[in-house]
């Protein structure tokens, strides 16, 4: 019997979503400019919305592990703690000049248009990943 667990394939289109998302969403934005923070900023949202659906995924998967109560507890705990990151690094992007926060918060969006491709997706993780 293998150790190797196999990933959620749920949360595995989610993230090719949130990547290929990104991927066209960078290419349109270099036809128009070519502001390095513009897409520094675009990857950080992209890099937290593919952490925070796995942390998403985590929280859910522990959460059904338990009684009720706890589990809504848990599950709203982690769901603060989430949007904590998000919202400090938005700060610490709005008062440095690392990178562009709306350009963040776009890459974020990419777990959003994600979540609306799924059906498209889940053919796509079947044909081409056999997952």
């Amino acid at each position: 019997m293998s150790m190797k667990k196999k990933i959620d394939p749920t949360l595995f289109d989610l993230c090719l979503g949130i990547f290929l998302y990104g991927i066209v969403f960078q290419i349109v934005l270099l036809l128009f400019s070519r502001e390095v923070s513009y897409s520094l900023g675009l990857w950080i949202g992209v890099v937290l919305a593919a952490a925070g659906s796995v942390h998403m995924w985590w929280s859910l998967d522990r959460g059904m592990d338990q009684a009720s109560k706890q589990a809504a507890k848990t599950i709203g705990t982690n769901n603060l703690i989430r949007y904590f990151v998000l919202v400090v690094v938005m700060f610490v992007l709005i008062y440095t000049d690392f990178a562009n926060p709306i350009f963040m918060f776009c890459g974020y969006m990419g777990m959003k248009i994600s979540a609306y491709l799924n059906p498209w997706l889940r053919k796509i993780s079947e044909k081409v990943f056999k997952i």
